[in-house]
């Protein structure tokens, strides 16, 4: 339904108003407000901020019609303006113009005309709103969604590869912040987002300047993957930076026994990439899955605090580039043998 506010002092325009729209406003088209003069209108659109468009008389007691004009553009510059008045001469007409008018009208009302420039402003004023709407929701899925994927989707190659399910050989990094659910629940939950989304952005990007993708944040931990060349290699150096920048931030204020420590845990091998979710929901992942990624997860949750913990496998590929130690052998679900694993030192 379209707001509009009619702004005169003559008691008599607003009973003209509802006599020759009353189909549209019966009908919910239509929604007529009245104020009595600028500062009546000001205070109206205050408290109702969703007028789509104004009416004005230009000679009103307390303030005028385009002093309200001003008002507007610099309050309210999505409301349109049509002055409705007497006063036809070209000085006025110039002045409500320069002053952000869409159209003017002369009095007495020719109420065919008035009902065209109304439908008119109407479209203006809403087309612009649709237009700001899209800026802004464009805006935040830039924050949602790499510029690089919103390039890919507006390709031909996009519907293709949407679905697109492919075997590839790249590692998998789980990244989780040591003690922050004992953090959540007795901190204020403003403290607890900020404090997560630093640490976060911290760890992204360590892990961006590694050439490694942000899989998904899981509760108070990162997924990622390294694909091409040295893929474990970068992964490791990605985790150390991670660990050695977390280790260079304070202490939580009112916290003094929490420092942020991470636990990560690395693994390297063959792992299935594709658009996994629900149709029914219209919600797809573009992730990874496979025995690959659900051991890396496992690492982590046998990694302790601030160790970096890979397989045997990994440890072997990697011996000659980064000091490790030995840990020991731990068992993993729905694995049939213990798994030698060891942590990063440096």
């Amino acid at each position: 339904m379209a707001k509009i506010l009619v702004v005169d002092d003559e008691a008599d325009l607003e009973i003209l108003i509802k006599q020759k729209f009353r189909k549209k406003i019966r009908e919910k088209e239509y929604e007529f407000l009245f104020a009595v003069n600028g500062r009546d209108a000001l205070e109206k659109i205050t408290r109702d901020p969703d007028v789509d468009i104004v009416l004005t008389d230009i000679n009103m007691p307390e303030m005028d019609g385009l002093t309200l004009l001003t008002e507007l553009h610099e309050t309210s510059p999505l409301i349109k303006s049509v002055i409705v008045s007497a006063y036809g001469d070209m000085a006025n007409i110039r002045t409500a113009m320069n002053r952000g008018a869409f159209d003017f009208i002369t009095k007495p009302i020719n109420f065919e005309d008035l009902t065209i420039t109304v439908e008119k402003t109407l479209n203006h004023a809403l087309e612009l709103k649709r237009t700001l709407l899209a800026i802004k929701e464009n805006d935040i899925l830039k924050m949602y969604v790499d510029e690089n994927v919103l390039n890919f989707m507006g390709s031909r190659a996009y519907e293709t590869t949407l679905m697109a399910n492919e075997t590839i050989e790249a590692t998998v990094m789980f990244i989780d912040i040591c003690g922050f659910t004992a953090i959540s629940e007795t901190t204020a939950p403003d403290t607890v987002v900020a404090l997560i989304n630093t640490y976060f952005d911290l760890m992204v990007k360590e892990i961006m300047a590694q050439k490694g993708l942000i899989d998904k944040f899981i509760g108070d931990a990162i997924m990622a993957v390294f694909r091409d060349e040295f893929h474990l290699d970068r992964a490791i150096d990605a985790a150390l930076a991670v660990r050695s920048h977390l280790s260079e931030l304070p202490n939580v204020s009112g916290k003094e026994n929490f420092r942020p420590k991470v636990s990560i845990g690395i693994k390297s091998g063959e792992m299935i990439s594709g658009n996994i979710g629900s149709a029914t929901l219209k919600r797809l992942d573009y992730t990874v899955i496979g025995d690959t990624v659900n051991t890396a997860a496992r690492l982590q949750d046998a990694a302790g605090e601030n160790q970096i913990i890979i397989s045997d496998q990994c440890y072997e590929k990697v011996k000659e580039s980064f000091k490790c130690e030995k840990v020991g052998d731990i068992s993993l679900k729905n694995k049939a043998k213990p798994m030698t694993i060891y942590k990063v030192v440096e």
